[in-house]
Parts: C-alpha cells; structure tokens; sequence
C-alpha cells in the first residue's frame, strides 16, 4: 500500500501542508492532515476495516487516499478553512522548545530527560521551526522547486 502523500502550496500568500498517511491493515484508517505552520487547521479520518481481507485492498486504498488528499486541497482552495486560519493568525505561533543539538552533532543520541532545565531548552525565533521544515520537505522533490 502507499505510505502516503504530502503536498505544500500557497494559498492566500501563505504554505499549507497537507498529509494523507495510511495507518496500516491493523488500524485500517486513512488519516488527512492540513497544517499552517505546526497547526493542524483541518483533519479528515476515513476507516476501511470493512475492506480488511479483500484481494484489492491495496488498490482501494490507495484511491481512498488520493480521493482525500485532493479533497483536503480542493476545501481549502474553495475557503472552508479560511475561518479557522483567521483564527489561527490572531493567536500567533505556538511556543517551540527544542534540545540543544550539541550531543547529536557529536554523534551521540541521548534519551531525553524527562524535566528539562532552562539551560537545556531554547525558545526558537518566531518562523524558524517553519522554514527549517519547509526546506526539509522540500529540499529533494523537484513539484516544490
């Protein structure tokens, strides 16, 4: 089955994301995700246990998944959203704490403590986290260059 479909865009000036994922046959559901920024706007579930054990699966599901992944797109082209980005907009960005990446960058992986301290954890300026993953999503797809 396909792992899933991610697509950025510009709508109202803006980068959207959207993310269809496939959850598997033990959870049997298709999951569609649109982001602003790190806030999800919109999420739309579908559940195909019904079709668990079919010989077409794959392909049923694969279709299911496209079909939602437009339909999430074509929604917010058609400005069902547009209410909850205004929202969204007036609250401004959430607050992000990252690790420092001192450890990672000298190949260690260290387990997270589970209380962090304020000289373990720094705020991010605000649009950083953003653009850090918009490239990153985009860096290898030739559809966003």
């Amino acid at each position: 089955m396909a792992g899933g479909f991610n697509h950025n865009f510009r709508y109202q000036g803006e980068v959207f994301h959207v993310q269809t994922e496939d959850s598997g046959a033990k959870s049997a559901r298709v999951v569609t995700l649109l982001f602003r920024g790190g806030t999800i706007l919109a999420a739309e579930k579908y559940s195909y246990a019904d079709l668990v054990g079919r010989g077409d699966l794959p392909r049923l599901v694969e279709e299911r998944m496209k079909e939602q992944h437009k339909e999430m797109m074509r929604r917010l082209k058609a400005g069902e959203f547009d209410e909850a980005i205004g929202r969204t907009a007036e609250a401004g960005p959430p607050d992000v704490a990252v690790l420092p990446l001192a450890d990672l960058a000298a190949g260690e992986a260290k387990a997270a403590p589970d209380d962090f301290s304020a000289d373990e954890v720094r705020q991010l300026p605000e649009g950083d986290l953003e653009a850090l993953v918009f490239s990153y999503l985009t860096a290898n797809d030739s559809r966003y260059q």
